[in-house]
């Protein structure tokens, strides 16, 4: 008998999880739940996007595209991230299209990370960085954020993490699961961390069109951020468009046609349909991703007061579509209040664990679901928590 286990590298065989879909699998198997645990927009891509995807079907148009990804898609990518976010990139060079951001991330940290290299890793985050520079032999550098501060990066921060062997730096902003946004000053400090070294950055902004209150600030428009930024960005999010896979790096000529070399045999090419679909949300997509950015943030201003009625601080989270209240008034760890909630009221949260021990006392609720879904899951939490303070009687 073959042994899989031994065939397998260790780096695969020690690989956690994800603790998101933990709870949804789990969820996904009741009746009756109530699931605000999966980071999905619960409206439908834009039909003006959607007939330019059927559009190119039906006309036939189903042949690859250049490894790149399609030119004028490249260029409207660009034209895009100028106008909203004033940063310039070259479309023939300094553009490619990916599956999903998340292929964007693993691309950017196969191409840069070798055993022994040093990545840091603000957490609370995005649950792939990690598993992915361990994957790659790297050493993960733990930044724990601080929910006194929102949990932004501060220049403080990276500075006192920084060492010789430091690589690349993570931007996960706005923030998943914590909604924190960077604000220009804290950019700026980032900026100046890094002034006389060789790490480059890993800007995940794939939340940047769900800001709240302040436009976001794409990092590499803030000083010498700009040369030695690797951006992710993508459609899933504003767009709607998860089910369509995808996404885009920008950055340096240099590196950018390194990391299209791993494309190139790990996939090819990403989906004409949908890189049809992308170009008209590109250019015609901005007043759906307003009016769905104004129902995010009416969810997530009922959600802010609805959390603080029934007893669990949270910070007012200015973007993604994530709030992070503080169950620590509970006395329960994170995954013991997600389970017991989950069997007792059906309704599921991702415990603040899945997204690194920093996590711990919070959990990540979902405002990607409707009001109505949302009220019916906070009358039942409130369920939760009296019952919980029975029980201390």
């Amino acid at each position: 008998m073959i042994d899989y286990e031994k065939m397998l590298t260790k780096e695969v065989r020690e690989l956690k999880p994800s603790g998101i879909r933990k709870f949804f699998d789990i969820a996904a198997e009741m009746k009756n739940v109530i699931s605000l645990s999966i980071g999905e927009p619960d409206f439908k891509t834009p039909w003006n996007i959607r007939e330019a995807g059927v559009k190119n079907l039906n006309e036939g148009a189903t042949w690859y595209s250049s490894n790149q990804g399609m030119i004028k898609l490249r260029q409207e990518v660009c034209n895009y991230q100028k106008r909203r976010f004033g940063v310039s990139y070259h479309p023939e060079d300094e553009c490619l299209i990916t599956v999903g951001g998340s292929e964007g991330i693993d691309l950017i940290i196969r191409a840069l990370v070798s055993e022994g290299d040093e990545v840091l890793i603000p957490q609370p985050c995005y649950v792939a960085y990690e598993p992915l520079v361990e994957l790659q032999k790297g050493v993960p550098v733990i930044i724990n954020t601080k929910p006194e501060n929102q949990f932004r990066l501060t220049k403080e921060e990276v500075l006192e993490h920084l060492t010789d062997k430091t690589k690349l730096l993570i931007l996960p902003y706005p923030n998943n699961p914590t909604g924190a946004v960077l604000t220009e000053k804290e950019l700026i400090g980032i900026s100046e961390a890094l002034e006389g070294t060789n790490v480059l950055v890993l800007s995940d902004e794939i939340y940047g069109e769900l800001t709240y209150e302040r436009e976001h600030i794409s990092a590499p428009s803030i000083g010498s951020l700009y040369e030695r930024t690797l951006l992710i960005g993508g459609f899933s999010k504003a767009f709607a468009m998860t089910g369509w896979r995808l996404g885009y790096v920008l950055g340096p000529e240099a590196i950018i046609k390194h990391i299209n070399k791993i494309h190139q045999y790990a996939i090819m090419c990403a989906p004409t349909t949908s890189q049809h679909a992308a170009i008209e949300a590109l250019k015609n997509g901005s007043e759906s991703v307003s009016k769905m950015r104004k129902e995010y943030d009416m969810r997530r201003r009922y959600l802010l007061s609805a959390l603080s009625k029934i007893g669990l601080e949270c910070f007012p989270a200015k973007g993604a579509f994530y709030l992070f209240p503080s169950i620590k008034s509970t006395g329960l760890t994170s995954e013991e209040f997600c389970t017991r909630l989950l069997y007792s009221k059906n309704v599921a949260v991702v415990p603040g664990t899945a997204f690194g021990d920093s996590g711990e006392g919070f959990v990540r609720i979902s405002y990607s679901y409707s009001l109505n879904h949302l009220k019916e899951a906070i009358s039942r939490i409130e369920e939760f928590l009296n019952e919980l303070k029975e029980d201390k009687k």
